[in-house]
Parts: C-alpha cells; structure tokens; sequence
C-alpha cells in the first residue's frame, strides 16, 4: 500500500484562505455590532466587577443581592454622570446664538483682514463664505439624525447593559466550566491561564484607565477655571472620556475648549488653551500612563492606531472605545499558543535591538 505524504500548501493558498477568513469575520462584527458591542461592553464591565461581588459575597452576603447592588452602584454613577454631562450641555445650547453673533463678528474681521493683507477681493471670499456655510447646513440634518441615533443607541445600551452585567455574573461558573470543557485535555493549564491572565488584565486596565480619566479630568477642569473659560468641568470631564480613545480622542478633546475659548473671548485665548492642554498631554503621557495605564496593557503604538480605526469603522466610537483592551486580550491568547506567538510579539511593544553596521575591509558588517 503507498505511503502518500500529504504535501504542504503553497504560501499564496494559506494568505488567500487567512485574508478569507479576516474579510469574513469583519462582516461578521459589522453585521451583529448591534448584539456584539453591548455584550461585549457587558463582558468588560462584569470582570471589572467580578472583584466587587466576591468581596460582597465573603461577607456573607448572598449572591444574587451582591450582584444586584453593584450592577445598581455602577448603573447610579453612570445615570449621574451622564445627568450632569446633558444638564451641562442644555445649558451650553441656550448660549448658541451668541456663540453665532461671536463667530460671524470673527468671520467679518477676518474677511477684512484677508481682503487688505493678500489682495483678494472681498466679495469673493464672502462668496466663498456663503457656500462653505451652504454646504455644511446641508450636511447638518444628516448629522443631527446620527446625533439622535447615537442618542438613542446610547439609551438603549445603558437599559439593555444591566440585564446583561447580571446575567455575566451570576452565570460566571456555568461560563467558566464550558470554556474549560471546550478545552482539550492536554489544553487546560493554557486554557486557565488565559483566563486568569486576561480577568487581571482587564480589571486593572479598566482600573488604571478610570484613574486616569479622573485625573485628566481635574487637571483639564483646572486649567480651563484659571483661563475663564466658560463651561470648564463640562468640557474637561468631556476632554477626560475622550482622551480615553488612545491618540484620536486627545485631538478631539482639545479643539473644543479652543473653540469656546474663541466663542467667548479674545482669540489668544485659544492659545492659551493649546498650551494648557498640550501641558496635561505632557503630563498625561509621561507620567500618569506609565505608572497606571500603560504597565497593564502591552501593545505599540502602531497597531493601536491601526486597532483604534479598525475599532471605529466596524462600530463607531464604541469601537474606539473597546479596540485596545480587545487587542491586549489577543496578545494574551496568542503569547500562550505557539502558531499564534510571532502575531503576540507583532502586537507587543518588545522592540528588538537594532544592529548598526560597521564598515570593515569596505564591506558592511552587522554589528
């Protein structure tokens, strides 16, 4: 009987079957974000949780009472949170036509300026002016009618999370013992560890990310206090959530003070703003995000930006949102199987040392 050796497959066919399986799974996440986002949101903010509970629990509490009362704490600060973020921004939008009188009295001057310094007539740049305004107000309905429906996603998201939180947790040891009897026989230690790497990885990220928010929070809060800036603790806390999404968030963050800064005082202001802004960023990146953030979630700067778009366009901010801690759970899973390992140390921040060359009998030789 012949011994027919299976022969390995050509490199194109396993990049064409692996690009097959990324586009597919993509669609996927796209198609059930609606399902996927808030169980995966749930997911996060149980095991963040989970530590709560246990606490509870060991006091002799009974269970079921020891998830409801923190499902209802963390439900109570987040109604507060939000109450004092739209109660802000009510009152924000009663400001609006003044804001309207300041920018077009703004505009004016500028037009004056730019028609005197550069020679252009001004009757084109106010035409230019007017159908700029023309097309951004026809952009705007669509706006608002996304506005309303992340509004409305968001209701339905904090409704929808409590039932899911609790359930989590309470079906924590049937979800536990199912994923160690998917495992295989010889896979269970892998499989323990994963686990236990990634309910610590969590709970402390979230952790030093909370942290950090509340901090960035009272240094944007104070700089925009001391500048006068109208509106200051709404838009620091804001700046604070924001500056949650890594990179894009803090761009974000720091254009609307200035822009409130330009509304409601003299331009240089604005300025003053950026410096201010750009002095948290500093102190943010440098030393509250190593010491709190950073340690807990080991991924480059390269694939979070990559993660981070990819977040966004599959699920929008939520997606932002939840991109990083999904990649360092990932990591986690590919640093513990061994086909998956070279992906693990792509995502991780271990940057090799790069060898210089040294010219030796005029040939280059790697040092």
């Amino acid at each position: 009987m012949e011994n027919h050796t299976a022969k390995p497959w050509p490199a194109y066919a396993k990049f064409s079957i692996i690009l097959t399986g990324i586009v597919s799974l993509c669609a996927i996440l796209y198609v059930g974000r609606d399902i996927i986002v808030p169980f995966l949101f749930a997911t996060v903010i149980a095991i963040l949780l989970n530590p709560v509970v246990n606490f509870l629990h060991r006091k002799k509490m009974n269970r079921i009472l020891a998830i409801a009362l923190s499902v209802l704490g963390t439900l109570v600060i987040t109604i507060g949170l939000l109450y004092f973020i739209v109660s802000q921004a009510s009152m924000l939008s009663d400001s609006f036509p003044q804001f309207k009188i300041r920018f077009n009295q703004i505009t004016s001057e500028l037009v004056d300026w730019v028609s005197a310094n550069m020679n252009i007539p001004k009757d084109k740049i106010l035409a230019w002016v007017k159908d700029t305004q023309k097309k951004v107000s026809g952009n705007l309905a669509p706006m608002i009618s996304s506005a309303f429906l992340t509004i409305g996603g968001v209701l339905a998201l904090i409704l929808l999370l409590p039932v899911y939180i609790f359930m989590i947790l309470f079906y924590k040891p049937l979800l536990l013992e199912f994923l160690s009897r998917l495992a295989t026989t010889g896979r269970h230690k892998v499989m323990i560890d994963i686990l236990e790497q990634t309910k610590a990885l969590v709970q402390s990220y979230l952790a030093g990310l909370l942290i950090e928010a509340a901090i960035v929070a009272t240094l944007n809060s104070v700089a925009l206090l001391m500048l006068g800036i109208q509106y200051a603790i709404l838009l620091g806390i804001v700046g604070a959530l924001l500056n949650m999404i890594p990179y894009i968030g803090g761009i974000i963050a720091i254009s609307m003070p200035m822009l409130m800064a330009v509304a409601t005082k003299e331009p240089i202001y604005a300025l003053w703003v950026f410096g201010a802004y750009l002095l948290v960023q500093f102190i943010d990146n440098n030393f509250i995000v190593p010491k709190i953030v950073a340690s807990k979630v080991q991924v480059n700067a390269l694939v979070s930006i990559i993660v981070v778009l990819i977040g966004g366009a599959l699920w929008g901010v939520a997606g932002m949102f939840l991109s990083l801690p999904l990649t360092a759970i990932l990591k986690v899973i590919f640093d513990r199987v061994p086909d998956l390992a070279p992906f693990g140390y792509l995502i991780g921040d271990d940057q090799p040392e790069v060898k210089r060359p040294v010219i030796k009998n005029n040939k280059a030789v790697k040092k």
